[in-house]
């Protein structure tokens, strides 16, 4: 941008690209070389939608907005709501961008299963974490840890220890 120049550079040098984008016209790009190339990244298929403003004194057609996105039994409190990034969905996030926070989810590359619907944890930066089932041999090994006879808790050092003092045979 022209705000960033400096002393030594020289206007010849900015490319001027302009793009057609469905919806908002021509915008127009200044790029810096003319072999400039934005970096690729992939969009996330969902948002995660927090309401950071009140419902109160806001205009009927942003309620309306709002109640359409799935704020409507949320009118109190922090209410949040995962929607599809679609772009009728982001047109409607566009007009009422102030009154909420829009965060993209992070999934991870294994979706889970329906049996691993239940280890599932979306953390409220966007990142969606699946803690995987614990299988039944580690189970197993933990039941019979705790309930092994031979196994000394504090307790029972705790009572052997007490008894042996009491009877005078510690030393």
């Amino acid at each position: 941008m022209y705000f960033e120049l400096r002393k030594n550079y020289d206007n010849s040098q900015l490319v001027n690209l302009t793009i057609a984008t469905p919806g908002l016209g021509t915008q127009n790009y200044i790029c810096r070389h003319p072999d400039h190339v934005d970096p690729t990244f992939k969009p996330s298929k969902l948002l995660l939608v927090r309401r950071v403003k009140s419902f109160a004194c806001n205009p009927w057609w942003e309620k309306e907005v709002l109640k359409s996105i799935g704020f409507e039994d949320k009118k109190y409190g922090d209410a949040v709501v995962i929607v599809k990034n679609t772009s009728d969905m982001c047109a409607m996030l566009w007009k009422v961008k102030h009154l909420v926070k829009i965060v993209p989810i992070k999934l991870p590359n294994k979706l889970p299963t329906m049996d691993d619907l239940n280890g599932t944890y979306l953390h409220e930066n966007g990142t969606f974490y699946v803690v995987p089932k614990v299988e039944s041999i580690r189970e197993e090994a933990v039941e019979q840890f705790i309930n092994n006879p031979k196994k000394l808790n504090h307790h029972i050092i705790q009572d052997k220890l007490r008894l042996k003092w009491l009877q005078g045979n510690l030393m």
